[in-house]
């Protein structure tokens, strides 16, 4: 992450080759279901190691388009963590207008960059429950590992002669953050499954749990930098370059307030069903 960080143009040279010779790129997320759900693993699994790629964007690519990889865009001043990486991407908002990426901005924090686009089309309503579940996934990777981190954390650091891990002030908010973390990974699965078995609600699925994801993200980084101290904030411990990569996943393409209103109107008047119901 930090070598990626300092050149992010060799993000692909850095990572690419390892994805490649797993076959990563292979795994076809429309077929199979369980191929969607290694896709989904793998996203979790490159959240969990910080891995300085958009792995979760190039999965998703749209089946009837020659290109490399899809990203969801807000409608106003599209952006996306793809700096440094020349691939040939489209965009699609959620209203299913797709794009033609044509250039990239300035690089910015986190490898965030504005894109330009050129129209393509209006039928990219069938990509984004897939393209905006994975990115989920790997965000859901990211808070698996804070949570770890914290309780290795808490279990070596003594406070008054015995570990921080038992004073029932810290078992209270590390449980907090558990719930919401476990909580998450059960809407994770839901989400794969109304993807998977083609449930005319997948999108509302989607949204459901990508508000579920950011809610939770909020809850287990907030406790476990309390939890860290000060020290959770320096660039020597692990869950700073977490928490600071994390920032693309719950802000674009939109954050908590965009994602809830987005929601709200999706669903209308008919409401959720499942799990979210």
């Amino acid at each position: 992450m930090q070598r990626a960080e300092a050149k992010p143009a060799e993000r692909e040279s850095l990572v690419g080759p390892v994805l490649t010779e797993l076959g990563a790129w292979e795994l076809d997320v429309r077929g199979e279901a369980d191929e969607l759900e290694a896709a989904a693993a793998l996203c979790r699994s490159a959240g969990y190691w910080a891995l300085p790629y958009p792995v979760a964007e190039r999965l998703a690519r749209p089946a009837d388009l020659d290109v490399d990889g899809l990203v969801v865009v807000a409608a106003t001043r599209p952006s996306g963590a793809l700096a440094g990486l020349e691939f040939r991407w489209v965009a699609v908002t959620l209203a299913g207008v797709r794009s033609r990426v044509t250039g990239l901005g300035p690089d910015g924090p986190a490898f965030v960059t504005e894109l330009e686009l050129s129209a393509l089309d209006d039928a990219g309503v069938g990509d984004l429950a897939v393209a905006l579940t994975l990115p989920c996934w790997t965000l859901l990777g990211m808070l698996d590992r804070a949570i770890d981190l914290t309780v290795a954390h808490v279990t070596l650091r003594k406070q008054f002669g015995q570990p921080l891990a038992s004073f029932q002030g810290v078992q209270f908010q590390l449980t907090d953050a558990e719930v919401e973390r476990s909580g998450v990974d059960i809407l994770a699965k839901y989400a794969l499954w109304s993807i998977a078995t083609g449930r005319p609600e997948a999108v509302d699925d989607s949204l459901a749990f990508r508000l579920a994801a950011i809610e939770a993200a909020e809850v287990v980084f907030r406790v476990c930098h309390q939890l860290h101290g000060a020290v959770g904030f320096c660039d020597e411990t692990t869950l700073s370059w977490l928490s600071r990569y994390s920032q693309p996943l719950r802000r674009l393409p939109l954050g908590l307030s965009a994602t809830r209103a987005q929601l709200t109107r999706s669903a209308g008047r008919r409401g959720l069903t499942g799990l979210y119901a």
